[in-house]
């Protein structure tokens, strides 16, 4: 906060005018030492203003007497101006013996003062000192303007001093006994580093708290009593003397930096320690106009000219002093407890203001309280604030405790919930056995622990439950399936060697309800084995019909087993394996099925197929058949399909229905496409130089339709082997172009734009918009071998086949006729108008060297 010196003199500087004795003497004043008079002197002194400041010593000695002006009490405040003022006294030293005094201008803040002292012999002596000089050398090693003068008894002194400043003109002239002054100086000096070193300690406090706690309020408090340090410690010279005394003009920077500076954070401190925003608007307003305002002070206080800085500030820190004011006990009313704080560590510094204003103006004493009000009311300010800050640690480290405490007990009730819930999920909510989730963990849980035994993972099924279901109805087969659970878990708790699991409320289980007609328990197999008379009781048992009603019901279970370590290191596994053996359990005796690699039909998995798939086609071992088709009308060989076929090395032969599915499904149909591409069209070159003349049919999935590289591959692909785009048809499904029906016709567009011909295949198994269809730009659509199957004895499905052709026609559609077994259907089909048949009657599917011979032998 501005030196409030500087703020009141501003303000009082016409009360000064009033108060300032404008008596005349044609004598200096007079200031005597004698034996009566203290180690100080307020001095009477003469002043006067050289408002051009031109005057030079020589010609103020000529000036009349009745141009000064005289200060009776030592203390005189000009407020700013730019003129320079002249002072002179006498010191008369009326003791026995020699003394040195110091004349001091008590204001450490003035930018030029020269010093002169005539003695009675007419002996000049002068000293140049000032805030805008270096500090050395001065006669005295004080913040304060000093000169240092000694006086044999009886001896006088004229005394003049040349003032001039940018700042504020605050004259306080002191006359000192030397030695009296540094002991003066000594105490005062301890006073204002008690005041810097607990400044000092409250900034570093409230650092380390910021920096831990991660809160601005505590870095804004710090920065703001950062201020108030830096502010009276450039004010009062102390950081002329002892910081910078070779850089006056840093020392005046910091001077006005410091005075935006700390209004600025102690204004974001209050905004946000009296927490304005949520209860008062209009002075979180105000808090913020000013804080607006001092990011423009700051800039001033470097840019502008140090008078219109120091006014400039000065005008900042009355609407600073009043906003602050206000905030505590606005804050206050709004049930603040921050405000009360507030108000209170406002009060002592409202108090050193006024007690300073009163000093400035001659209302109050010039003494120790009244010049140093504002550092002391500043201290106990920032004091009070620490303590409010400390309590507001302590609330809020309370609240965070019982917080905390809160969010434990919720934890601890949401857990119990959530183990509650858990404990649900794991159970079946008609049995209320434990899942298989559950017995999976518990198969885990006990290998884990004693991984060198050997246990037994049994399931055991109820096979008659869908004819149950079919028969009785759900509600039923819930209470045959209640009464089984209840039979195999009384069963299985009596068997010695059953390894249970204990919940978290200390029941045992030892049954586990895999899904709604499948159980399970874990055994343990050196104790089983010495029972198996038991078991096979148990087996039995659980094979008894349950009774429901007058209905005797036979539940025909099903076991199987896995051993542990044999058959699996896991639970998944070994559970899988059980289930793998159950299937086979009726192939047993006892009705218990033991997992055997020979029986596991699920051994290769459907990835390990496609994986199979992949690597055939890198070496090309698929390979195709063709089946031809036949022009009706003409009797003549006009197409030919490509057909995939497949040998595995393991399996055999593996059907398309197989194996094509599963390539869609993970994306290996796009090499199988290319591929079937590829050496399609490298036949079809080859059967065109051999003598024919018809076209190729290829198959191609809805995946391969949206493909935007399958079009630039097929004409890479015809134009290495020089086949004509035209002669290629491209087959595919009618629920294949119907996945995503815009995109899929904009492919087949873009396909006929290039020269294809498109074939709508199955045409007659799905469930295809005739709306859509009719935009399809197909050349011919095959019905499905499900449709002409039985025309020769159905005339329904006669009238069905002639509909549909006469449909195909009128939308400009060639029509074939798929799957013809015999003559007498290829003999309708020509009635009824169709284009083309392939089928069993006409040719099956051959290699290329077969095929080739049969186009022969047929011509």
């Amino acid at each position: 906060m501005p030196d409030m010196r500087i703020l009141i003199s501003w303000l009082f500087c016409t009360l000064m005018v009033l108060f300032s004795t404008d008596s005349l003497s044609s004598n200096l004043p007079d200031n005597r030492f004698s034996n009566m008079s203290h180690s100080r002197i307020n001095a009477q002194y003469d002043y006067f203003e050289d408002v051009g400041r031109s005057y030079t010593f020589e010609r103020v000695n000529s000036i009349p007497d009745e141009q000064w002006t005289r200060v009776e009490d030592g203390d005189a405040s000009f407020g700013f101006t730019l003129s320079q003022f002249w002072l002179r006294l006498k010191v008369h030293n009326e003791l026995p013996e020699t003394k040195s005094f110091a004349l001091e201008v008590a204001y450490p803040l003035l930018d030029d003062v020269s010093f002169y002292a005539v003695s009675e012999t007419g002996e000049a002596r002068q000293l140049d000192i000032g805030d805008s000089r270096p500090f050395y050398p001065r006669d005295v090693d004080d913040p304060s303007m000093l000169f240092s003068f000694q006086l044999r008894s009886g001896e006088k002194v004229d005394l003049y001093a040349r003032v001039h400043s940018k700042g504020s003109m605050i004259l306080p002239v002191r006359i000192w006994q030397e030695d009296e002054f540094y002991e003066h100086a000594s105490s005062e000096q301890k006073f204002h580093f008690f005041y810097y070193g607990s400044l000092v300690v409250i900034v570093l406090i409230n650092l380390a708290i910021a920096f831990t706690l991660r809160e601005k309020l505590y870095l804004f408090y710090a920065l703001s009593t950062s201020g108030y340090l830096i502010f009276f410690l450039t004010s009062r010279g102390y950081g002329h003397q002892l910081l910078f005394p070779n850089f006056p003009e840093l020392n005046t920077q910091l001077f006005l930096s410091s005075m935006p500076l700390l209004a600025l954070f102690s204004l974001l401190f209050a905004r946000g320690f009296l927490q304005t925003k949520a209860h008062s608007p209009k002075m979180d307003w105000a808090l913020r106009a000013m804080i607006y305002f001092e990011y423009f002070n700051i800039v001033a206080s470097v840019a502008f000219d140090y008078n219109l800085a120091v006014k400039i500030s000065a005008v900042s820190a009355l609407a600073f002093f009043l906003v602050l004011f206000l905030a505590g006990p606005v804050s206050w009313h709004a049930r603040q407890r921050a405000g009360a704080f507030f108000t209170i560590a406002w009060v002592p510094l409202t108090l050193g203001c006024i007690a300073t204003a009163g000093r400035t103006s001659g209302f109050l004493p010039n003494n120790f309280l009244t010049e140093y009000a504002m550092q002391i009311g500043s201290g106990l300010e920032a004091f009070i604030l620490t303590l409010a800050l400390a309590d507001r640690l302590y609330r809020e480290r309370e609240d965070k405790v019982r917080a905390q405490a809160d969010s434990i007990q919720k934890d601890k009730q949401r857990i119990e919930v959530q183990n509650q819930l858990a404990e649900a999920m794991m159970r079946d909510s008609v049995t209320l056995l434990p899942n298989g989730t559950r017995f999976e963990m518990h198969v885990e849980e006990t290998i884990r622990d004693n991984p060198k035994k050997r246990f037994a993972i049994c399931v055991a099924k109820v096979s008659r439950l869908s004819e149950i279901t079919r028969t009785l109805g759900i509600s039923s087969v819930e209470s045959v399936i209640s009464a089984a659970a209840a039979r195999v878990n009384g069963e299985v708790s009596k068997l010695p060697g059953v390894i249970s699991a204990v919940n978290d409320q200390g029941n045992k289980d030892a049954t586990f309800q895999l899904t709604g007609d499948t159980f399970g328990i874990i055994v343990d197999q050196d104790i089983s084995t010495n029972e198996l008379p038991l078991y096979q009781e148990f087996i039995k048992e659980i094979s008894l019909p349950v009774e429901m009603g007058s209905l005797s019901i036979e539940l025909e279970p099903r076991v199987g087993c896995a051993l542990h370590p044999a058959h699996g290191q896991n639970a998944a596994q070994l559970i899988r394996n059980a289930i793998v053996a159950m299937e086979s359990s009726h192939h047993s005796a006892d009705q218990i099925g033991y997992y055997n690699t020979s029986l596991d039909i699920y051994s290769e998995s459907r990835l390990t197929l496609m994986s199979d798939l992949k690597d055939a086609l890198d070496t090309n071992k698929p390979f195709l058949h063709y089946q031809p088709k036949l022009d009706l009308q003409t009797d003549k060989v006009v197409g030919m399909e490509a057909l995939i076929r497949w040998e595995h090395p393991k399996r055999g032969f593996v059907s398309p229905v197989e194996f094509i599915p599963l390539a869609e499904e993970t994306g290996v149909i796009k090499k199988l496409t290319l591929w079937a591409i590829e050496s399609a069209v490298k036949d079809l070159a080859l059967l065109r130089q051999r003598g024919y003349e018809g076209n190729m049919s290829i198959n191609i999935s809805a995946k391969d339709l949206l493909s935007k590289h399958l079009p630039r591959q097929i004409e890479e692909t015809l134009k290495s082997y020089q086949v004509e785009s035209s002669q290629i048809f491209l087959e595919l499904t009618e629920t294949a172009t119907m996945d995503e029906p815009e995109a899929g016709l904009e492919a087949l567009n873009h396909l006929t734009s290039m020269g294809f011909k498109i074939s709508i295949d199955d045409f007659g198994t799905g469930y295809s918009s005739l709306s859509y269809l009719k935009q399809l730009p197909a050349s011919e659509i095959k019905l499905d071998r499900s449709l002409i199957i039985d025309i020769a004895e159905s005339d329904s499905s006669r009238l069905i086949v002639k509909t549909a052709i006469d449909m195909a026609h009128g939308l400009g559609y060639k029509v074939v006729a798929e799957g013809v077994e015999d003559e007498e259907t290829a003999r309708i089909l020509k009635q009824l108008s169709c284009d083309k048949l392939q089928g069993f009657w006409l040719c099956k599917p051959k290699p290329l060297e077969e095929i080739t011979s049969w186009l022969e032998a047929r011509a």
